[in-house]
């Protein structure tokens, strides 16, 4: 390849973008497997890869020369390039969509008039997936690269983005494969909120919008991004979510599942989380209390039990005062709830002994009236009988009379 021997001419261009266009520029074949599933399924290779990773190389290599001149490229590497690039990414080999990763960052970087189109078909092909499709094999690769793009953003942060953020990122959280492209999603998310930190509070209320209520692993990942966005959070945010947010956070810790609850202890491991729980204790402090004092008694799992009794003993050690004011208060209520309970079972009792003397009644009353209809029958069959007995001498006496007249 003659790359190396100066700056890539025109009619190279011209020659070695049909070659390119030619041999990767293709109709993906359907999956072997209709009911692929990335995360159990071994993908399907590219059978011809020798030959087009060569063709990959190739393109890379043009896009890396120190001499590469966009202005002479843009001819060949336009938007029905990027257009074609992009639908690439739905391979399922997993070295094409590598090679495609590296080749769309570099058109990105280089050709500054193909940055909003790129950006734009991106957003397309993510808004296809979160609401039609549900399937794409390259969104963790796309994610990576919106990390890179994401990070260069001047400030302020443009309308588009952040609308990119609410209407597009945050939905995307909903995707049943979350697992295989949750970390990149995550560190956008976090990119952006490090640009802008006035965006938390409505990235926070999305995530518990769109919070699994069925799914244990796709909780466990929730709880992992809200970490990772607390760890970046200022204090004036924190104020503004804490109420939602450790309500949820409270019911996590109260779920029966002990990964969900253990992911949502860890967060007292976090020096900085703990720092802002300890200067927002009279706000924190009451919404968690309930869930640790009757886990700590109540759940089956010995780890998560111990983990509780730490949390605790932290907490106690912030605002003992407050501590004991709450230990106070809720064994009151639990009695308050005990006495309610024994009231509802005497009421239910009563209620049951009721109905049973009602039942018995009816049965009383059922068998006196069943005796009465006996009784009525016996004396109409007997009256009845007596007179048709009544009967059989009027009419021999008739028939004597007539013999005597005669």
């Amino acid at each position: 390849m003659l790359l190396g021997a100066g700056k890539p001419s025109d009619l190279l261009w011209r020659r070695g973008g049909l070659d390119i266009t030619t041999n990767i520029f293709r109709t993906l074949p359907p999956s072997d497997n209709p009911d692929f599933d990335p995360e159990e399924d071994e993908p399907t290779l590219e059978a011809s890869w020798p030959h087009i990773q060569l063709v990959y190389e190739f393109l890379l290599r043009f896009l890396e020369n120190p001499d590469f001149q966009p202005s002479i490229a843009k001819r060949y590497i336009d938007q029905k390039f990027v257009l074609q690039l992009l639908e690439l990414f739905d391979s399922e080999d997993p070295r094409e969509r590598d090679f495609l990763k590296t080749i769309l960052h570099r058109v990105y970087g280089k050709f500054l008039g193909l940055r909003a189109f790129i950006r734009k078909h991106i957003n397309n092909i993510f808004l296809r997936f979160i609401y039609e499709t549900d399937h794409f094999n390259g969104v963790a690769e796309l994610l990576e690269i919106l990390g890179s793009i994401i990070n260069g953003f001047a400030l302020p942060l443009k309308a588009e983005h952040k609308q990119f953020l609410m209407k597009v990122l945050i939905p995307m959280h909903t995707a049943k494969g979350l697992a295989l492209f949750h970390a990149q999603l995550a560190y956008c998310v976090v990119q952006f909120l490090e640009k802008d930190p006035t965006l938390t509070e409505p990235v926070i209320r999305g995530l518990l919008k769109f919070w699994p209520k069925t799914c244990s692993q796709k909780e466990v990942m929730f709880l992992g991004e809200i970490e990772e966005i607390l760890d970046v959070i200022e204090p004036t945010q924190f104020k503004k979510v804490q109420e939602p947010l450790f309500k949820q956070i409270s019911k996590c810790v109260a779920n029966p599942h002990f990964q969900v609850a253990e992911r949502a202890l860890y967060f007292w491991n976090n020096e900085y989380i703990l720092s802002l729980i300890e200067e927002n204790i009279d706000k924190v402090l009451p919404i968690m209390f309930g869930s640790l004092y009757r886990i700590s008694k109540e759940h089956w799992n010995p780890t998560i039990i111990a983990l509780v009794y730490n949390v605790l003993k932290t907490l106690m050690e912030i605002n003992s005062t407050l501590f004991d004011e709450l230990t106070t208060s809720y064994k009151a209520e639990r009695q308050r709830e005990k006495k309610k309970e024994q009231e509802r079972e005497e009421l239910w009792k009563k209620l049951e002994e009721v109905r049973l003397r009602q039942n018995n009644s009816h049965s009383l009353q059922n068998a006196h009236s069943n005796n009465n209809n006996n009784n009525s029958s016996i004396s109409t069959t007997v009256v009845a009988g007596n007179a048709n007995s009544d009967s059989i001498p009027s009419t021999v006496a008739m028939d004597n009379e007539s013999t005597c007249a005669k």
